[in-house]
């Protein structure tokens, strides 16, 4: 689903883009760009919509698709939030999730308004990273016309290594984008060297077979893929 996200706020576009992996998530600051980006579903801030708050949710409205609002527990944005007519359609095109936002809360307000504005949806979304095909809710990875099946988790890490592809992953940052800042205390150490292990031998991710998931010492993780090493270092060793 084309989902967009009216914020000011780079830190929750990125992290509603980190909740939602399956869908296409944009973030736009402008009334303009909403017009033109056609979403199934658009979140708003309600604090960066400020006074154009009501247009907006009329821009969402004709024709209707579903409306998720992220509001601070605050007087000002409380009162906006009861001010704001009905939806002209149907009632249950409009939810609110509030601040401090929680991935796992978020994508359950998201997964509730695709169902109720899309009945007859599939649910199932496909991403694809060079021959590895990634399909959910299944949370099957098809490579070489393998399928393997992970767990919610494994599938959330197997995504976001696969997403940044040659760059090193802090443990912190694949903490907080797999279990949420909300599992901080309670997260067992090993938890995500056990998820990352799991990952490695399930998608057989070993250099004979063209990836190199390797541990990056005092820091994180950091997936390679060793074709595109070796296309690199050919031009060094001509010179």
């Amino acid at each position: 689903m084309h989902i967009s996200i009216f914020s000011n706020s780079a830190a929750d576009i990125a992290l509603i883009a980190r909740s939602l992996p399956a869908h296409d998530c944009h973030g736009v600051q402008q009334r303009v760009d909403l017009r033109r980006a056609h979403p199934q579903l658009l979140i708003v801030d309600v604090a960066s919509a400020g006074a154009h708050l009501a247009d907006l949710l009329q821009m969402a409205w004709t024709p209707a698709i579903p409306v998720l609002l992220l509001a601070a527990d605050t007087p000002s944005e409380l009162a906006a939030l009861a001010a704001l007519p009905a939806a002209p359609a149907d009632e249950h095109l409009v939810d609110s999730e509030f601040k401090p936002l929680r991935r796992h809360a978020v994508a359950a307000r998201v997964k509730l308004l695709l169902q109720r504005a899309y009945p007859g949806h599939e649910e199932t979304q496909v991403l694809q990273f060079g021959d590895h095909v990634f399909e959910s809710p299944a949370h099957v990875v098809t490579h070489a016309g393998i399928q393997v099946t992970l767990t919610q988790k494994e599938f959330a890490l197997a995504v976001l290594l696969f997403s940044n592809l040659g760059r090193p992953l802090s443990r912190a940052y694949l903490q907080e984008s797999v279990w949420g800042p909300e599992d901080e205390n309670a997260l067992p150490t090993r938890t995500i060297d056990t998820h990352v292990s799991r990952v490695r031998n399930k998608l057989d991710l070993k250099p004979e077979k063209g990836f190199r998931l390797t541990t990056v010492y005092g820091y994180g993780y950091q997936l390679e893929q060793l074709e595109q090493l070796e296309r690199l270092a050919a031009p060094a060793a001509k010179k």
